[in-house]
């Protein structure tokens, strides 16, 4: 049999790339098996990838091409950003018409052409070993496309140090020494070197503690998370996880082995899981998972547990983060058709009914989140015994509808957060140029001790809480007038008496509220401030998604116009590409370029006077126009439409307020049945965090 000889590519540089850098690289495909009229060949890129499209229309822009070739016909480009199969999504097509490409002739493509004044292709912005562009040829013209022998890659390092992230212990002992780490990233969150670890004699008394440390060679300030100085050790313990991501052997980057390295080595996690969707988790790679999994547990230090996401449509049950206690659990997929020859071991469950019922009747102990990813959960489709948790947030956004939803069904389950992050980077998931809205989420889970037994303990007990990706210590703690203390994911029955909510935040930047909650239902809203402290600074937040699905991203771009005022300084809330920050533009106008997946975004304006004048919001969802001297305590809100789409207004105090806050809250107004209370609270800087909730079962 004739073997056809699908040609050969290379690129030039062939050197490493920054990440984030404008480039010019130069691909040239040289035919093997003359390519006919018609004949067409693709050059794709992983799904994940957030470098610049390449464009031919203005020579001057960024990610300017040209292609030329040797070959006596034309050659025509076009780009699809869904032209080939997953994870190979976006593509580069080149038809080749008005003659042939034989032999030994070639195509070259100059992406980023400077010639006519572009900056350059815009690599993407998180590190890669192998940035490939995977090349597949259908010389025959029936659009039977194959992979050349060999495509060629790129690696993507990080660029220069820009900011300093100081990681601690969330709680030592009193007089305990321990080692903090001190980690440099680039402008795009990706690690610049190892973290260095640092040694400290330890706190000779007891209550809160922060580190401010420098990196002499950048100069470069971070301070810590907070520290809780303990007196005894003798109770549950905070543990920081990240549940949920994928690596380059699914739909992610890097290998699964770079995946759990860098969750224990540079994201300094206690607690680590690894999600690959089951359609593209082979039998093969389930048996990798398992055996990197257990490779990388280490009692006392690293936590891992091997698992996958089952990943059926949302009629059929929706995301489903799987998670097993030890090594040899079975995976249930939604469907194995996408597999090679749709062939598995072990049979397909096709609901998520059906996978509940698989997992307990397995040997291997097991539990579950509800999850929104591309696609969402169905939560009418539950079962107590193994799903314990609704993720809340995560790199797509944030989602409490799907927490309201449980609880209005009843459901007693734990709140946590993730990050589902692809671009390998667990634990520390910044979300690049685009795909991702968010920074990826972090869960606390408060266990006795690091290992797999006590971590599975806690998330049945629903002992954890979920946050944006920072690293706030959260107490809630609810005592019943007879004595009786629940903490959060407890169930605790009072049939008389007034109970009392004790909390207290210790963030990672100024406390703005938190938000008292009974399910859906706001009990109260505690600031540390007053209306009497109101200043000259304000706040404009939009928020929510278009839709559950997936065209969930929300346009946000917008201006600010004051009349009668002017702006003294303006600061970003989750604007997390340095290239779109909000910008002044003279003293009373202010601009920005903004989208949200579900989450929160907007600027923080300092105003030359609190109470004079109008300001002007113009967003692409919608236009207000109010009185500053209207503007309060308490946010004006106004409802887009979509999924919890809003436009937000309100004030806040000249200067940020401290990073701790506590209280005492009596819960007056019980219904009868199930009472989940749980607490929000948000940070000035955007970040959030929730505690799972305690259940009072009022008679």
């Amino acid at each position: 049999m004739y073997s056809i000889d699908r040609g050969q590519a290379s690129i030039y540089p062939a050197g490493p790339v920054e990440a984030g850098s404008f480039v010019t690289v130069v691909y040239t495909y040289t035919a093997g098996h003359p390519i006919d009229d018609g004949g067409r060949i693709k050059i794709v890129f992983r799904q994940v990838g957030d470098f610049g499209i390449p464009q031919f229309a203005d020579s001057a822009k960024p990610n300017y091409y040209t292609i030329s070739t040797t070959g006596d016909c034309t050659v025509e480009a076009s780009w699809d950003p869904r032209g080939h199969a997953r994870p190979w999504v976006p593509a580069l097509v080149i038809r080749v018409t008005k003659g042939f490409l034989d032999r030994g002739e070639s195509i070259k493509i100059v992406f980023g052409d400077r010639s006519g004044g572009s900056d350059g292709w815009r690599m993407q912005t998180f590190c890669e070993e192998s940035f490939e562009l995977r090349t597949l040829v259908d010389p025959i013209a029936k659009s039977d496309f194959k992979d050349i022998q060999e495509s060629p890659t790129l690696k993507v390092i990080s660029g220069k140090p820009v900011h300093a992230v100081c990681i601690a212990p969330s709680e030592v002992g009193v007089s305990q020494a321990f080692n903090y780490y001190l980690k440099l990233e680039d402008r795009w969150g990706n690690p610049t070197g190892q973290p260095v670890s640092i040694s400290h004699p330890g706190f000779s008394s007891s209550g809160l503690q922060s580190i401010v440390t420098e990196d002499k060679e950048t100069g470069l300030l971070a301070r810590s998370n907070p520290i809780d100085i303990v007196l005894s050790t003798d109770k549950l313990h905070p543990y920081w996880a990240d549940f949920h991501g994928q690596s380059e052997e699914t739909v992610g980057t890097n290998t699964i082995d770079d995946y759990f390295a860098f969750a224990r080595d540079y994201a300094l996690l206690d607690i680590c899981g690894h999600q690959g969707n089951d359609f593209e988790v082979s039998d093969d790679f389930w048996q990798t998972i398992n055996d990197t999994t257990k490779r990388f547990y280490q009692n006392d230090k690293f936590v891992t547990f091997p698992g996958y996401e089952w990943s059926g449509n949302t009629p059929m049950g929706g995301d489903r983060n799987v998670y097993f206690v030890s090594e040899g659990g079975r995976i249930s997929r939604s469907s194995s058709e996408s597999l090679a020859d749709s062939k598995s071991r072990d049979d397909d469950r096709p609901t998520a009914t059906d996978l509940f019922d698989n997992l307990k009747g397995q040997s291997v102990k097991s539990f579950a989140f509800a999850h929104v990813g591309g696609r969402y959960a169905d939560i009418t489709m539950h079962d107590e015994d193994i799903e314990v948790a609704v993720e809340v947030h995560s790199a797509w956004g944030t989602f409490e509808w799907l927490v309201a939803d449980a609880l209005k069904m009843g459901y007693r389950i734990g709140i946590c957060a993730n990050s589902d992050g692809h671009k390998g980077r667990p634990g520390a998931s910044y979300p690049g140029a685009r795909t991702f809205g968010s920074l990826g989420g972090l869960t606390c889970v408060l266990a006795q001790s690091l290992d797999r037994q006590s971590v599975y303990e806690a998330m049945k007990s629903r002992h954890f809480y979920a946050t944006t990706g920072n690293r706030a210590l959260i107490d809630l703690v609810l005592v019943a007038a007879d004595g009786h203390v629940a903490m959060m994911g407890d169930v605790i029955q009072i049939d008389s008496g007034v109970p009392t909510l004790k909390v207290a935040v210790a963030g990672t930047g100024p406390i703005e509220s938190v938000q008292v909650r009974n399910g859906s239902n706001v009990v109260k809203t505690m600031r540390p401030y007053d209306l009497s402290g109101l200043g000259r600074r304000i706040k404009i937040v939009w928020a929510g998604a278009e839709v559950k699905g997936r065209a969930r991203v929300v346009n946000w771009d917008g201006r600010l116009q004051l009349t009668g005022n002017s702006i003294v300084s303006a600061s970003s809330v989750n604007f997390w590409n340095d290239d779109l920050r909000p910008v002044i533009c003279g003293e009373d106008r202010l601009e920005w370029k903004s989208s949200t997946t579900g989450g929160i975004a907007g600027v923080i304006v300092e105003l030359a006077r609190s109470d004079t004048g109008s300001v002007r919001i113009e967003t692409a969802q919608r236009t207000v126009e109010l009185d500053i001297a209207s503007i309060g305590l308490d946010p004006t809100t106004y409802d887009c439409g979509g999924v919890e789409k809003r436009l937000e207004v309100y004030h806040l105090p000249d200067e940020p307020c401290a990073s701790s806050f506590a209280f005492d809250l009596p819960l007056t107004d019980l219904y009868a049945g199930d009472n989940p209370i749980y607490i929000r609270t948000s940070q000035e800087d955007g970040h959030m965090a929730w505690t799972s909730p305690a259940y009072v079962v009022r008679s």
